[in-house]
């Protein structure tokens, strides 16, 4: 086997679970106390931030859907039409949403 690196040569000789914990410490590092330190804390809390970002996800497209459908609605209200009544003449016309 050939290294061409000194980390590559150093990683081939450490074990797996070294570099399993390395990896969940390293997402922890922006965390506080000693979440960012203990293996056992910083697995619950990256475990925990992994989730939350995931749901974190799926509410900013409800919410920019919200913000999409209330802009269109006062813009349409400017123009004498209701947001129905607009939607309905977009698709008529072919407007793809």
């Amino acid at each position: 086997m050939v290294f061409l690196t000194a980390q590559l040569w150093l990683r081939s000789r450490l074990t797996d679970r070294y570099w399993r914990v390395q990896e969940v410490l390293q997402h922890a590092r922006h965390f506080r106390g000693r979440k960012n330190r203990c293996y056992r804390l910083a697995v619950r809390a990256v475990t925990r931030a992994f989730v939350k970002c995931t749901k974190a996800r799926r509410l900013k497209k409800r919410n920019m859907r919200t913000l999409w459908i209330s802009r269109i609605t006062a813009a349409s209200q400017e123009h004498g039409l209701k947001y129905p009544a607009f939607i309905v003449n977009l698709i008529k016309h072919g407007f793809n949403l």
